[in-house]
């Protein structure tokens, strides 16, 4: 179970990593292959790509994917 704040609506893929105990690359593998969350580039920034994560795409991740061992 993953607890969150509830006027939390967007989270980082920083932050979905440390909640669900997900490596950032399984993390954005299975982002890609179930569509799940968005990707927003930073203004100005040429390869500054970041994946955004809504309490839903949270929750269905803890429940397809275990946490990483390594």
């Amino acid at each position: 179970m993953v607890r969150v704040k509830s006027s939390q609506k967007i989270f980082t893929e920083e932050e979905v990593s440390s909640l669900t105990g997900i490596c950032r690359e399984h993390l954005r593998n299975l982002a890609s292959s179930k569509h799940l969350g968005s990707m927003a580039r930073a203004v100005g920034a040429v390869s500054a790509d970041a994946w955004l994560f809504t309490q839903s795409d949270l929750m269905i991740m803890t429940v397809l994917h275990p946490r990483c061992d390594h």
